[in-house]
């Protein structure tokens, strides 16, 4: 029987060339992660299944690879409870991990901690174009800090690091679940029933108010209701950043002076930096179940959905340490990042195509001087037509060539101009 040789479904093999590209991407934003002094740590691929089922990461809790334990028999009893074989899994995360970390080693960390990480992370998707089972996160996070200057922070080193990235023309959207738990309420409806408000919500900019308007009696709303929704969500739209705590504090009279005076305090930081396009967008929901406070996405014309998102989510960490610790963290979307970025990593390579006649120290020699100047150099001995190898060679990525003979080499020179 002939083995299959595919990687496994809702997986990929990366040529050189678009390892090159992720390279290129992920050295961007580290180099700009480190100017704001964030510190990269690593996590293990496995965590205890009892950590990830800790209710905390909403519906991806359910796409969750379970590690059965060791040593089972090869035929277990019948009607033997899952979770009685499985003790691990696949992280599909990485600010799950990043909560037991630091309750395990924030003795020894500074405070505020600025947390960098990469790494990948597994989830049972479906797979289809641009979502894989097996992807790799970027994050940050900033532990400690209570006031918005994480916030802040996190969405200016991020952009930042996008745009070193090579991806301009990005939108900030800036929201907070204080806010959509206010105008759950002030609505009328129950806690348990807000939950589907804000799935519903989150659909506007694809379904529009009249899809929104037919869902939203199933979520218990009656008519009158929904037209004051509505009212107040259109009316927060597009809000001048300047005045956004005032036009808050009209629109939900019951919504807590803290959170008025912190989405106040991020919007007059945002306005100072120069060339952020942001928004403050009463419909972004975030998914995750652990945010507490301020979220936030990234947008980009050519990407369907968000391209990095994260928020604040003070009570996580109190599952590993106890007590609650003030958190906050970005994560971008490197999978996506990587896809809209067309022909970033590529630097000059040179072939050092030598004869079979010349002397191997020759070889070596030759290719060792130019690599003096920092530029990828290889040697690859000459086969079949110059024509068709050449031909190849710029297809491999290489830039250049230098053609060397027992007589003494030929000068560099682009392949393009063959």
């Amino acid at each position: 029987m002939k083995m299959d040789n595919s990687p496994a479904r809702g997986t990929r093999d990366l040529l050189p060339a678009t390892v090159a590209v992720r390279d290129h991407v992920l050295a961007r934003i580290t180099e700009v992660y480190h100017r704001y002094g964030y510190q990269r740590i690593e996590t293990p691929a496995l965590e205890n299944i009892e950590r990830l089922q800790g209710g905390q990461g909403g519906e991806n809790e359910k796409l969750i690879y379970r590690v059965l334990r060791r040593g089972l028999d090869e035929v277990v009893a019948a009607e033997t409870r899952l979770d009685d074989l499985v003790d691990l899994g696949l992280r599909y995360d990485l600010t799950v991990p990043l909560t037991r970390f630091y309750g395990n080693n924030q003795a020894s960390l500074p405070q505020p901690f600025r947390s960098f990480q990469f790494g990948p992370v597994w989830r049972a998707e479906r797979p289809q174009k641009g979502r894989y089972r097996q992807f790799y996160q970027c994050d940050i996070d900033m532990l400690g800090e209570e006031s918005v200057l994480a916030e802040v922070e996190l969405i200016e080193a991020t952009t930042e690091a996008l745009a070193a990235a090579g991806l301009d023309g990005a939108t900030v959207r800036v929201s907070d679940r204080r806010f959509l738990s206010a105008l759950a309420q002030a609505a009328g409806l129950p806690e348990q029933a807000w939950t589907g408000l804000f799935i519903t919500l989150d659909k506007l900019d694809k379904i529009g108010w009249e899809g929104v308007r037919a869902e939203l009696p199933g979520r218990g709303l009656d008519t009158a209701q929904i037209d004051r929704l509505q009212e107040t969500i259109t009316g927060l739209r597009g809000v001048d950043p300047a005045k956004l705590g005032d036009r808050l504090a009209e629109a939900v009279p019951d919504l807590p002076d803290e959170v008025v005076a912190d989405l106040a305090g991020t919007a007059d930081a945002l306005r100072a930096l120069d060339g952020l396009d942001w928004e403050f967008d009463p419909t972004l929901v975030r998914g995750m179940g652990y945010y507490t406070g301020q979220i936030f996405e990234i947008t980009h014309p050519a990407a369907a959905g968000s391209v990095a998102g994260g928020g604040r989510y003070d009570r996580l960490i109190g599952r590993s340490l106890g007590r609650d610790v003030p958190a906050c963290g970005f994560s971008i979307g490197f999978e996506r990042i990587v896809d809209l970025i067309e022909g970033a990593g590529s630097r000059a390579a040179v072939a050092v195509l030598y004869e079979a006649d010349v002397p191997l120290p020759t070889v070596v020699g030759s290719a060792r001087e130019l690599r003096r100047d920092g530029r990828t150099v290889s040697p690859i001995r000459r086969r079949g037509k110059l024509g068709a190898q050449l031909g190849r060679l710029t297809e491999w990525g290489f830039t250049s060539v230098v053609h060397l003979r027992a007589d003494g080499p030929t000068e560099e020179r682009p392949l393009e101009s063959r």
